[in-house]
């Protein structure tokens, strides 16, 4: 009715509900792209995400919808979901009224027929993820070649564990791509998936106790919030019926990794993978505690190789670029942006720009990162972006993001800026000014006010300079 058709896109723009899910595999029926949004951004970053992956229709939260105001773009229907009761609470939602403008999403389907024939072959999702540029990329799949559907499940399996006995519970964000993979995965598996609104250590622990939880996906900030409630907390819980934890898109200090396995035993998992390449490695957690810090062997399936600067591949123990691809992702382009994905590609790999090395046995360790990406609490985050809000702010000469250590969420956002002449600043003018233009979790939460920033006579940052300092000592780098 709305005019979708295959190879459209599909807007997310919602909490952890089971809309979302419906909204996704209602999606791949019509051989659409779903595209996650995450809800976390301000307004005008939702509003890019819209325009450029040019969706005619967005499914989101009354309240989310309502909160975009004039970001919506005119030609854009929008279907709103009321959000339910447990999402009302975990956000301190006062009201779940109805917008009178756009139609209610469990109102608006009970108009409709079951359809009868669907997409035999749906392209997946539309990933957006961050860019050096300061926007959002789209990473647009192609629809799976023969084969791609059963080596995608066979991949999903390995790495996670899930087959159709699975029970699990999802308490990441589904906007992030290996939440949305996992939680798909779920499903497709004919497993049993529960969906909390968002991360609540104890309340993750009753679920597992209560749903007789099988199968979890973690990001190591949840490892450190759960190990830091109360000895009395952690034992009064049974846990037993977990098979099969796996944890990714964050580094995990070794201590942290060591206390969960010590704790629950040996059902920690590790997995390496990004949007564009795929799952790549697996470790589980004797490999883990023999091999301190790595993120284990390359998985059946995947490609790796370690590339060094004139392109070369190198041997074993030479750190370079982590070059890699799993042969069940089918191929990609970012939407619009066909020299970017030209630049990440070497003879088929991608990569991700993280930087590492193979040991002997086949093991890879990661580290540092080519790209300036702050990872913290599983969130991709870019300096680029938070510059170039900050640099509009008339009080600021230049500036500098970048990552900083933290034992909660792997890195903080940190900023050195350089005020104009004469110009008096401090952090909460920052703040402030930054709340109007980027998402909160964007924001540094360390400020540092410099008089000059250090730069070669050409204008390249060296970023190193500001960052050094604050990792000097500490077992890892990103």
């Amino acid at each position: 009715q709305l005019g979708l058709k295959t190879g459209d896109t599909l807007a997310l723009l919602m909490r952890n509900e089971i809309e979302f899910m419906e909204a996704t595999f209602a999606a791949a029926a019509l051989g659409c792209y779903p595209v996650p949004v995450n809800w976390h951004f301000h307004p005008n970053e939702v509003e890019y995400v819209l325009r450029d992956c040019e969706a005619s229709v967005v499914i989101g939260h009354s309240d989310l919808l309502q909160q975009l105001g004039d970001h919506l773009p005119p030609h854009v229907s929008a279907i709103q979901v009321l959000p339910s009761c447990a999402v009302r609470e975990a956000y301190n939602l006062s009201t779940a009224d109805a917008d009178p403008r756009w139609p209610i999403w469990r109102d608006w389907l009970e108009q409709f027929s079951p359809i009868t024939e669907i997409c035999s072959n749906p392209p997946g999702a539309m990933l957006y993820t961050g860019g050096t540029t300061g926007h959002p990329k789209g990473v647009r799949y192609q629809p799976p070649a023969d084969g791609q559907i059963a080596a995608m499940g066979k991949m999903r399996q390995d790495v996670f564990g899930l087959d159709q006995s699975a029970r699990t519970v999802m308490c990441a964000p589904l906007y992030h791509s290996a939440s949305f993979s996992y939680a798909q995965g779920a499903v497709r598996f004919n497993g049993e998936l529960h969906l909390m609104p968002r991360f609540d250590a104890e309340a993750l622990l009753a679920t597992i106790e209560r749903e007789k939880i099988t199968h979890l996906y973690a990001v190591p900030t949840m490892f450190v919030r759960i190990l830091k409630l109360p000895v009395s907390v952690l034992s009064q819980y049974d846990l037993s019926s977990l098979q099969w934890v796996i944890h990714a898109a964050a580094p995990c200090s070794i201590d942290v990794k060591e206390a969960m396995i010590k704790w629950l035993g040996p059902v920690i998992y590790e997995a390496y993978a990004s949007t564009e390449t795929g799952w790549l490695t697996i470790c589980n957690s004797e490999e883990a505690l023999a091999h301190p810090g790595t993120v284990g062997k390359v998985l059946d399936g995947a490609t790796l190789r370690i590339i060094g600067e004139s392109g070369e591949e190198l041997p074993t123990g030479q750190i370079g670029e982590v070059y890699g691809r799993h042969s069940a992702m089918p191929d990609f382009t970012y939407y619009g942006l066909d020299d970017k994905r030209r630049a990440i590609e070497r003879d088929g790999l991608i990569t991700a720009g993280d930087i590492g090395y193979l040991d002997e046995k086949g093991y890879l360790y990661l580290c540092d990162r080519k790209i300036d990406m702050i990872i913290s609490g599983g969130v991709n985050i870019y300096p680029a972006e938070i510059e170039a809000a900050l640099i509009n702010m008339p009080q600021i000469a230049d500036c500098a993001v970048f990552g900083i250590p933290d034992d909660e969420f792997g890195e903080r956002v940190a900023a050195a800026i350089q005020p104009v002449s004469d110009a008096t600043l401090d952090q909460q003018q920052v703040t402030e000014w930054l709340r109007e233009e980027i998402a909160g979790y964007k924001i540094p939460r360390y400020i540092e006010f410099v008089p000059e920033l250090p730069r070669l006579d050409s204008g390249k940052l060296l970023r190193r300079k500001l960052r050094d300092p604050y990792w000097q000592g500490n077992e890892r780098q990103i």
